[in-house]
């Protein structure tokens, strides 16, 4: 019989009742101030705390065609291990980061809305969702630790401000807003108390007490104050101070708003509605207590608020959003304006925005709005790492995925983004690989920023990775567990197919150009399916050797002028040009070039022996290029590939066909089915009489 299961032991045993304890921390005011002494940083404002919660996780500085770029650890989402993690977008993610630098030192962003401007599916959202998860789990941190206060009786003293707590059966009133502690300090001594606490004090920021509570906290204080005769050290007695965690889920720190219809949506919905529960025993709609503060205004202070398409909201919201990003404040229904403290982010795609622009009502706005462009990625490798994140043999279980199936897909989605090249000499595909690292002749690091530069609107068009992904969903639910391998022209036939019900591409002259980069990334991946069989071949090491050995013993005859030894009759014969010249012409040594490239290796062999090291033909990378497409020449006809066409494979055959299979699936990733696949593919080409071989590792 089973073991039952300990739940008491589980939880002892998995359960921090420390981390509960620290997270639901409770004090008097003087305990705070004793904190705030010892940690100024618990003070700060939203967008300190949100910059430094983005630094607490590292960064680190590449450089990208001769230009220094800060890559933030924050945004690859080590908090759940990637699954929101962007890629590729090191620039506008360093740009964004700047913005909230300047905030958090007081520099003027602070007053603005924080606008993420972009085409669909470019990860506006995904970076909005991660910030919010950072403050939410920051704030669980000692380093992000921040505290709030409730208003509570202790003695049960009958004070009339205290009376509706018992009505409502509670013994404590939170603050609704989850004001800083420090705004409870009346103005009259808010400037000393900054000039003796700054005093000796060592902190990034410095401290600053803004603001005034509001209306609800702000009565409370007031009443207190007139039934102490304004002795504020008994006020402070009536409150306690507890620890603050965000969290969206509560509607505690972060707030999100999304337009919805005219009709079923009004700014209250920002700023907070009276509560005629509370009005029945408080007996007036004019007291502050009988307003609920659950606006999203009110829920995202003291952290963020994420605008969800912003600029289609409705006129009456927008005035709600001006004040809240210039002024801190937000005018409650019936109350004073009420100061807030939070980042204000939004996002758009490029049709608003340019409503945006020409719409002179909205001068307003523009003026106050910080525009962050997050573009498509045009890089191919942190393209296919989308795809990759997305569908890995843990998302898709069941079905082997090919090699170069999601970096097909990743090619093309960046092809559409990218413009085409002014300079006829250069493809859109040679682009793409000299944005991805690779070089190519007669092109430098600075060839590479001129072409970016003169791409005014490349990564703000083309097709969204969100397209991408579908078509490949498509793509392993069409080919079921039974056949287990998808590979890549499955995928690209999705693609291709899906574009003629594609919403958003509704020019015929843009399907037709999608469609011819569609053929020239099928192209691309012949010549690195050819270039894979063809490693695979002549990936025989001991041939190779053999191969190598004989060639330089050719040579080495060759440069001194010397016969070289047949191995099987024993006579002393001229060396083999013919041999010699098979190989060098593999890596195009042209005639004229021969005796310069034979020296080169005699040399190089020389200085070896010189040293005590012996000659190995792998060290010499063009040498062994050269030696392994001889091989692949020599043995792909021993092997018959075209016959798989046929599928009439002698005995023989078969077993040199199932040993390229095994190098295949060992060395490039390729399963039973996929390797079968591949080499009947190549076997096409060449049976259609398409025998090139690629020189191209």
């Amino acid at each position: 019989m089973a073991d039952t299961f300990n739940l008491h032991k589980f939880v002892a045993t998995n359960q921090s009742l420390e981390a509960y304890k620290k997270v639901n921390w409770t004090g008097t005011f003087q305990d705070y101030i004793n904190l705030v002494t010892e940690t100024p940083e618990i003070s700060r404002n939203a967008y300190q705390r949100l910059y430094d919660m983005i630094l607490s996780y590292g960064s680190d500085e590449t450089v990208d065609f001769k230009k220094k770029i800060t890559h933030y650890n924050f945004f690859d989402d080590p908090i759940e291990n990637g699954i929101d993690a962007v890629f590729g977008l090191e620039v506008p993610l360093q740009k964004l980061v700047n913005v909230f630098k300047s905030a958090a030192k007081g520099y003027g962003p602070q007053n603005r809305i924080i606008l993420l401007h972009g085409p669909v599916g470019s990860s506006k959202s995904t970076i909005a969702r991660m910030l919010k998860k950072g403050f939410e789990t920051y704030t669980k941190q000692d380093s992000g630790r921040l505290y709030t206060f409730s208003w509570i009786n202790p003695e049960n003293k009958d004070i009339p401000v205290f009376r509706f707590l018992k009505d409502m059966g509670v013994d404590e009133m939170p603050d609704p807003m989850n004001e800083e502690p420090l705004k409870l300090l009346p103005l009259e001594l808010r400037d000393k108390f900054v000039e003796e606490m700054s005093r000796g004090r060592k902190s990034e920021y410095k401290l600053r007490i803004l603001g005034d509570l509001n209306p609800a906290s702000r009565y409370m204080f007031t009443e207190l104050m007139r039934h102490y005769d304004g002795d504020f050290n008994k006020v402070v007695e009536h409150v306690k101070i507890r620890r603050l965690v965000f969290s969206e889920k509560d509607r505690v720190g972060i707030g999100t708003f999304q337009p919805k219809d005219e009709k079923n949506q009004d700014s209250t919905e920002l700023t907070g509605d009276i509560n005629y529960r509370k009005i029945a025993i408080l007996g007036s709609d004019s007291d502050p207590r009988a307003f609920n503060f659950d606006g999203e205004f009110n829920v995202a202070n003291r952290g963020l608020i994420e605008f969800v398409e912003v600029l289609k909201l409705d006129v009456a919201f927008l005035y709600d959003l001006l004040g809240a990003s210039q002024e801190h404040k937000i005018k409650p229904k019936k109350f004073a304006q009420t100061d807030i403290d939070e980042v204000i982010i939004g996002h758009t795609n490029e049709p608003e925005y340019r409503k945006l622009q020409s719409n002179e009502f909205m001068e307003a706005l523009r003026d106050r709005t910080i525009k962050v462009d997050i573009p498509y990625i045009t890089k191919w490798k942190f393209e296919t790492k989308i795809y990759k994140k997305s569908f890995s043999r843990e998302k898709v279980r069941g079905v082997h995925v090919a090699p170069h199936t999601l970096e097909m897909a990743a090619m093309w989605g960046v092809l559409t983004r990218l413009e085409p090249p002014k300079k006829a000499s250069l493809t859109v595909l040679q682009k793409l690989k000299l944005y991805d690292g690779k070089t190519l002749p007669g092109f430098t690091e600075d060839n590479v920023k001129e072409l970016r530069k003169e791409a005014h609107r490349e990564g703000f068009d083309g097709i969204s990775p969100r397209y991408i992904q579908d078509k490949i969903s498509n793509a392993i639910v069409l080919l079921g567990e039974e056949a287990g391998s998808l590979n890549p022209f499955m995928v690209l036939n999705e693609l291709e197919s899906g574009m003629k019900g594609h919403s958003l591409i509704n020019n015929e002259e843009k399907k037709k150009y999608y469609g011819e980069l569609l053929s020239i990334v099928k192209q691309e991946y012949e010549d690195i399916v050819k270039n894979e069989v063809q490693r695979a071949i002549s990936a025989d090491e001991e041939a190779i050797a053999k191969l190598c050995s004989n060639y330089i013993d050719n040579v080495k005859a060759y440069t001194q002028k010397e016969k070289v030894q047949n191995r099987y009759t024993g006579q002393y014969e001229e060396p083999d040009e013919r041999l010699m010249r098979s190989i060098e012409e593999k890596i195009d040594i042209p005639e004229n070039r021969k005796d310069d490239f034979r020296r080169e290796i005699m040399n190089y062999i020389g200085a070896l022996a010189i040293d005590g090291k012996s000659f190995d033909y792998k060290t010499n990378e063009r040498l062994h290029k050269a030696l392994e497409l001889k091989l692949f020449e020599d043995q792909k006809d021993s092997i018959k590939l075209t016959t798989l066409v046929s599928n009439v494979v002698d005995k023989a055959t078969q077993e040199k066909i199932d040993i390229v299979k095994a190098r295949l699936i060992k060395n490039f990733g390729y399963d039973e089915v996929s390797a079968t696949d591949v080499l009947q593919y190549v076997a096409s080409i060449f049976a259609r009489g398409d025998s090139k071989i690629s020189k191209e590792s």
